[in-house]
């Protein structure tokens, strides 16, 4: 995850390709690529879209019809990031062209373009198009050809399961979850896809209010992540928010507060103070500990996430009114009016945590 880096590498490679190797070779055009997922890795997407774009010229002159049509299904992903879906429907279409003519109707390949195609028009309202498209790739994963991987199954049936829930056939969603799980559960080495799974299965079940088969699945997805010693990521992170938001709907407060804090701990590390998923983990433990009584501390990290989203949106944003407001009851609780002061996030967080 350290990208940065990754970039820094990978364009010494390039800078020898240019040197050393005749212009527009193959090991070039692969290490584009690479850029190209490191740039989309920082969301860099004009960047990644100029990599692509060139590799897949060099894949062209080389006739390399099949990496063609893959790279086309990467444009595709990136200008769906960019919103520029008319032109990602182009890209899927032509690999979809190349995939059916080389590989046959019936190729994975195939029913990971029509997942794409699935989303597509699932983001722009085409409701019916992206049904269509999920039932063709659900008939692939279903009886797929002798030799596929099943991993690659199960990430397909994962990709069609989210895509159904987007389109709120809830009870489909499940049943396909269900059957990626199965495929993979018993296979050695897939503890953090298996966690996948099950992080997706507990958050259909948040949605539809079955928290306590939530906090099951959420539980279960920590727990493989712990059993492969993943459990420093931003995924685990994140998983644990979940599991304690799951925990507050159950009204396991306490238990609720020290999740929280350890996916505070973890993001903090990992993305950052004032990155989203971490502010609002922040916001999560504010309002935990203000339903234990931990009034003096809720307003601490609630004044915190005040001061980064006024520096953020300014303060006619809506989201900063709405924190104003919850902390203007809190302070009337606590009997005090807003404080402005200069500390640190650590010293803030830690008041938080002696109080």
């Amino acid at each position: 995850m350290e990208f940065d880096e990754a970039e820094k590498l990978c364009q010494k490679s390039l800078e020898i390709h240019r040197e050393h190797k005749a212009p527009a070779s193959i090991e070039e055009a692969a290490d584009r690529r690479l850029m190209a997922l490191i740039y989309e890795a920082k969301e860099d997407y004009e960047s990644a879209l100029e990599e692509l774009v060139l590799a897949s010229m060099v894949m062209i002159a080389a006739g390399q019809e099949n990496e063609v049509a893959a790279i086309d299904v990467s444009i595709g992903n990136i200008y769906m990031s960019l919103c520029r879906f008319d032109e990602a429907i182009f890209s899927y279409q032509k690999a979809l062209t190349v995939f059916k003519s080389t590989r046959g109707d019936d190729h994975p390949a195939v029913a990971l373009v029509y997942n794409r195609l699935a989303d597509v028009y699932c983001k722009t309202g085409k409701l019916r198009e992206s049904r269509s498209y999920c039932d063709n790739a659900l008939r692939i994963f279903s009886k797929p050809v002798t030799g596929t991987a099943a991993e690659e199954i199960a990430s397909g049936l994962t990709e069609i399961s989210a895509i159904y829930e987007a389109l709120n056939e809830h009870g489909e969603a499940l049943k396909i979850l269900h059957m990626a799980m199965k495929l993979v559960k018993d296979t050695p080495g897939q503890h953090s896809m298996v966690a996948g799974i099950e992080a997706q299965l507990g958050l259909m079940f948040y949605k539809v209010g079955k928290y306590g088969e939530a906090r099951g699945s959420f539980e279960n997805a920590v727990a493989k992540l712990r059993a492969s010693g993943d459990a420093k990521s931003v995924f685990f992170g994140i998983l644990l928010n979940h599991l304690g938001l799951a925990s507050v709907q159950l009204y396991r407060i306490e238990e609720a507060a020290e999740l929280f804090e350890g996916a505070r701990e973890i993001l903090e590390q990992e993305c950052g103070s004032c990155h989203s998923d971490t502010l609002g983990v922040y916001s999560n433990l504010a309002a935990t500990y203000d339903a234990l009584g931990r009034v003096e501390d809720a307003t601490v990290i609630l004044e915190y996430i005040l001061k980064l989203r006024e520096e953020k949106l300014g303060t006619a944003n809506p989201e900063v009114a709405d924190e104003k407001k919850r902390l203007a009851v809190l302070l009337k609780e606590a009997g005090r009016a807003r404080i402005r002061k200069g500390n640190s996030l650590v010293n803030l967080l830690d008041q938080a945590r002696r109080g």
